[in-house]
């Protein structure tokens, strides 16, 4: 229950990059109490719970791919539209601290390992597959990003190298347990292709103020990442999870439908709340 408690409160904590300095913290405390309570909690308890009806599907979700990452990442769009732009332009492309930016990315990755291996909720082996995996798509996210900085920036960034760790962090959420080391690099250098275009392509073309980058990070890569799950989940890891590589091709469409099950109704509820 405690370890659950914490996917709650840090699903809506994704969101708040999402709409910085335009709503008041009085309306926000409010807000999450609501997002946690008629959001979350369903989704949470469709994939995880004791009878969720994706779970009796057979959606995969090893720690929150969609529970967590393309919730919040729908939300925080919705959010960002709704509320508006700030007043006196975007966001600043850069930090005002990138130490503190890289700080901050190296923290959470080693968090990671907590909130990922200890899905498996025992220290065994899928455990340390799940660390494992964790480890590995996150290095070739990061790497990947950095390589299409260099192709189509001209250089490499800190910045950008930290963007696609968090890119790789996210898409291999749902996939941790279910899937081999080398099957984690693909989708590490694949959320980082679908980050890229999102960050840089997509917000530009449409203009929305999303100036930690929720929906292109964490929603557009946990979607990748779920959708992954359903094309490299391996028996050969983990009994519970098999996909189209095993030849069980319709766990990709299950993944579909959990992804776009969770897409409506994160999207509706917010907008309503």
């Amino acid at each position: 229950m405690a370890f659950q408690m914490m996917f709650a409160i840090i699903t809506p904590a994704l969101m708040i990059g999402a709409f910085a300095e335009r709503i008041k913290f009085s309306g926000f405390l409010f807000f999450v109490i609501m997002w946690a309570t008629f959001i979350y909690n369903p989704v949470a308890h469709w994939v995880w719970g004791n009878g969720g009806w994706l779970a009796k599907d057979g959606a995969l979700d090893f720690a929150g791919g969609t529970v967590i990452h393309i919730n919040a990442g729908i939300s925080a769009l919705v959010l960002a539209i709704l509320l508006g732009k700030r007043e006196g332009g975007v966001f600043p492309k850069a930090p005002h601290n990138l130490p503190f930016a890289v700080f901050g990315a190296g923290f959470l990755w080693f968090g990671w390992f907590g909130f990922n291996a200890g899905s498996a909720l025992a220290a065994n082996g899928t455990a340390v597959i799940a660390f494992t995996t964790t480890a590995v798509a996150t290095a070739a996210a990061g790497t990947m990003w950095m390589i299409l900085d260099w192709t189509f920036n001209k250089a490499p960034t800190m910045l950008g190298v930290a963007t696609g760790i968090v890119a790789g962090l996210v898409a291999i959420t749902p996939a941790a347990g279910f899937v081999s080391p080398m099957s984690s690099i693909a989708i590490g250098a694949g959320a980082s292709i679908v980050g890229f275009i999102f960050v840089t392509k997509v917000k530009p073309l449409f203009g929305y103020d999303d100036s930690l980058d929720v929906f292109g990070v964490h929603g557009m890569c946990g979607v990748w990442g779920a959708i992954a799950t359903g094309i490299f989940a391996s028996k050969g890891i983990n009994p519970a999870g098999s996909g189209l590589i095993d030849g069980n091709a319709i766990q990709v469409w299950i993944q579909i439908k959990a992804v776009l099950t969770t897409v409506v109704f994160a999207s509706i509820g917010t907008a309503v709340l």
